[in-house]
């Protein structure tokens, strides 16, 4: 691992490059350019605002439903943009890594650093929209960095395990826009996970759901960890943000795992 390391930083100009080409290239020959990255999220705001409070009645008549709901929009579109991408990511490079060597786990790192960037130049965004309307901004925001981690070691993961799978599965990608559009009805993005009944009864046996969506489904506690921090102002639980980073961490060793068993492979397979 420490060799590997040590190569990585070996091509750090490499990675600053890709993932600077990657940034450019998403906005090239746009109007707008880079601001697209404060408008999409709002526009997306907008819309589900408009759906879940005036279409439907906006049922449990949460406060300031925008800031709610961008707080977790902002980290459910970083985790669905990179791993679309990181999926891809070996085949939309085939012609790089045919031409020369370099760590190929350099491609999903790009990948998700440049929308990772995109994240963070989307935050202000939510905190001017935020301070409009009236929703306080607590000292417990200054610990979104670390869940901020925690969200990109997942990522990373679960990346560079699609990425594997679809150089030897081209179905994958297909699967996986399936499977995210799943994925983002059974997180609570646009509702809180206090909505979801706390137990339910399937063939005569009483499961905990809420409980189950939250040891299943990390992206769960990690969207949970953002609202607290960023929507309610307060800290999210230790040990629910701890058990959450080992998950995450643990996807990251593993995915990473499979990735170097198989990247020798790629130049072959692509």
């Amino acid at each position: 691992m420490r060799n590997r390391l040590h190569e990585l930083w070996q091509y750090r100009d490499l990675i600053r490059n890709l993932v600077t080409r990657d940034v450019k290239v998403r906005y090239r020959n746009s109007l707008l350019g880079i601001a697209w990255s404060w408008i999409n999220p709002l526009l997306m705001m907008a819309v589900y605002t408009v759906v879940f409070t005036v279409l439907t009645g906006d049922q449990d008549g949460t406060p300031n439903y925008p800031v709610f709901i961008l707080s977790a929009l902002l980290p459910w579109n970083f985790c669905a943009t990179a791993i679309a991408q990181t999926t891809n990511c070996i085949l939309d490079g085939a012609h790089m890594i045919k031409k020369a060597y370099f760590p190929r786990e350099i491609l999903p790192m790009t990948a998700v650093a440049s929308n990772l960037i995109n994240l963070l130049l989307s935050l202000p965004v939510f905190f001017l929209l935020a301070v409009a309307m009236g929703n306080p901004i607590s000292a417990w925001v200054l610990l979104l960095p670390i869940v901020i981690l925690i969200q990109t070691a997942f990522v990373l993961g679960l990346g560079m395990l699609t990425a594997t799978l679809n150089v030897f599965y081209r179905d994958t990608q297909i699967i996986m826009n399936v499977l995210l559009l799943a994925w983002f009805f059974l997180t609570p993005v646009f509702y809180s996970i206090n909505h979801v009944p706390e137990t339910y009864t399937v063939w005569g046996m009483d499961l905990a759901v809420r409980r189950y969506l939250q040891w299943v489904n990390p992206m769960a506690s990690i969207i949970a960890a953002y609202r607290d921090l960023l929507y309610y102002g307060a800290p999210t639980g230790w040990d629910f943000l701890l058990r959450t980073a080992v998950t995450s961490f643990a996807v990251l060793m593993g995915g990473y795992a499979v990735f170097q068993r198989y990247s020798w492979r790629f130049s072959e397979e692509v």
